[in-house]
Formats: C-alpha cells, sequence, structure tokens
C-alpha cells in the first residue's frame, strides 16, 4: 500500500510491481440536478476526478445505486446509468458491472480502479513555500444548485454550472504531470477552504488566496445576494473557519463561496512558481478558459488559509 487514509488522500494507491500500481476510489450522492441523464454524468464524472487528482489514468468502474422500490419509473433510473455510461465512454473507462440497494432515496456513483506511475504519485500534501496555486474550474455549485432547488436561477446560469460539473478532469490531470507538482486534490463537498487547508496543514504550510483571482461561476455573486447558502456550506464554514482568515476588505459572497461546497469541482494544483504560467497556457490553449492562478503559499502561520 503506497497511499492509504492516513492524510485523507482522493484516492488509495496500491502498488502492483515496480513500474505500475492501482488507483482506486467511490464516491455517489443524491441527485443535484432534474434531469436523470445529466445527474448520471455529474455523478461519473465526479467520482472520475479522484484518480484524476492523483495524477492516474481510470480505466475501469462499477456502478453503485441506490434505488426505492416503488414510485419512481425504472426508465428513469436507466437514463440515470445511461449518463453514467456516456460519461464513462468520454473518459476511456469500462464499466464492468455494479451494485444497487433497495433505498427510499436515489443515491448514484461509481467504484473506479485506474493505473498509476507509482514513481509519479500526486498527493494531496507536499505542498511548498513559494508555490503557485491553480484552480482548474470555477467554484459556485453549491450556492447555484441550492438556488435552482428554490426555482431562483436564470437557464444562462444553469447551463454553466452542469457543464462545469459534468467536465472531466483529464486535460488537467495529463496536463500537470509535464511540471513539478508538488501537491494537488480536486476540490468538492468540504469547499476551497475544506480541502485546501487539509493540503496547507498536513504540508505545514500556509496558503494565501487572493479574492479577485478566484474563478466565479456565472450567477453565484446574485445567488448569494438572494440567500441561496447551502447547508454544506453553513457546515464547512463552522468545522472549517477557524482554520480561516479572511481580510476586512473581503466581502462577504466572496467570503461565504470559499465554503461553499462543490459537486464536481476542479483540481487545486500547487506548484513551483516559475511553472505555474506555463502550466495554465497549457490549460488555456487545451480550452480551459476559466483555470487560474489563485493563490499563493507562504511559510505556515496562524492559519491554513488566508483570503486577501
Amino acid at each position: 500500500m503506497l497511499v492509504g487514509i492516513a492524510t485523507g488522500d482522493d484516492a488509495g494507491v496500491y502498488r502492483l510491481t515496480d513500474e505500475l500500481a492501482l488507483v482506486t476510489t467511490v464516491d455517489f450522492f443524491t441527485p443535484v440536478v432534474d434531469d436523470p441523464f445529466t445527474y448520471g454524468q455529474i455523478a461519473a464524472a465526479n467520482a472520475l476526478s479522484d484518480v484524476y487528482a492523483m495524477g492516474g489514468v481510470p480505466k475501469t468502474a462499477l456502478n453503485l445505486v441506490c434505488w426505492p422500490q416503488s414510485g419512481l419509473p425504472s426508465e428513469m433510473l436507466a437514463e440515470i446509468l445511461r449518463g453514467g455510461a456516456a460519461k464513462a465512454r468520454e473518459a476511456g473507462v469500462a464499466i464492468v458491472g455494479g451494485h444497487s440497494v433497495a433505498d427510499d432515496e436515489v443515491k448514484y456513483g461509481m467504484a473506479v480502479t485506474g493505473v498509476i506511475d507509482p514513481h509519479r504519485i500526486v498527493r494531496n500534501v507536499g505542498v511548498r513555500v513559494g508555490d503557485a496555486l491553480i484552480l482548474t474550474k470555477a467554484i459556485g455549485t453549491g450556492v447555484l444548485m441550492t438556488a435552482f432547488k428554490r426555482d431562483h436561477l436564470g437557464r444562462t446560469e444553469y447551463d454553466a454550472a452542469v457543464r462545469s460539473m459534468s467536465a472531466l478532469n483529464a486535460a488537467a490531470a495529463t496536463a500537470m504531470l509535464h511540471y513539478e507538482v508538488h501537491a494537488a486534490t480536486d476540490i468538492t463537498g468540504f469547499s476551497l477552504a475544506g480541502h485546501g487547508s487539509r493540503m496547507a496543514d498536513e504540508s505545514g504550510v500556509t496558503m494565501r488566496l487572493e479574492e479577485s483571482d478566484l474563478p466565479l461561476l456565472p450567477g453565484a455573486l446574485d445567488a448569494l445576494h438572494a440567500g441561496m447558502i447551502p447547508g454544506g456550506g453553513k457546515r464547512n464554514r463552522d468545522f472549517f473557519g477557524p482554520r480561516i482568515r479572511i481580510a476586512e476588505e473581503v466581502g462577504p459572497e466572496m467570503a461565504e463561496l470559499l465554503f461553499d461546497p462543490q459537486t464536481s469541482g476542479g483540481l487545486l494544483i500547487a506548484l513551483p512558481e516559475a511553472q505555474a504560467l506555463p502550466l495554465l497556457s497549457e490549460l488555456q490553449a487545451g480550452g480551459n478558459e476559466v483555470a487560474a492562478i489563485v493563490g499563493r503559499v507562504v511559510a505556515q502561520g496562524k492559519f491554513a488559509i488566508e483570503l486577501v
């Protein structure tokens, strides 16, 4: 076992030979959108993301389904599975089976197995003072999906959020391996504050994030102005808030987005500052227009993250 649960890494890694290791993970959740096909795509992309965050290549997946015994048509389940299968095909992943459980609450996701070079594992620890921080997707899915559930979200903003959540992190994972990446993680339910503070604490550093550089999904600030704060965001703030310093000049909406729980979010990548612009340029040349350098790493202080 090369990587287990000690530092809360995104996936486990088990060495088979000196040159080959397995990377394995599991993730599933309740619907975040009404359309079953889209939900299947998002859930699959989210599950695959943990392998990408480690620098691995996903190869196989097992479907995990919780489904009520009555009340919902089987055609809806078929659409969820079809959405997951479509995203798996896009990733070059073979679905080799799965398991279902009777449950009153719908849930879907995948257990994913991939391969990785045991000498090139990207972990969520190892961030160094002087590193730059790149975020590969915009944040705000939590507040936007809360607004959607309350019929307070426009079609344009909804479509942008869905495109972000259903997008694979494959290209970013491939690109980062061309550089001296010190650490990375994907940003999901524990928010940028939660996942970032775990990276910082385990690495013995402080991350200083720039408010003006954080990429935001369209409509996220408007949703916050309207009070669309998800319950997960409140829990993240309660739990991670003591490890975060927010400068007085930072607006309350931007501070709230730091704790916003993401669904199938982007990768947070720490690498030498001299290599940050070349990686960012490669990401943008590949079509990722929202990726951004969002901060720098400084010597460990009282807080894990500072938003300035």
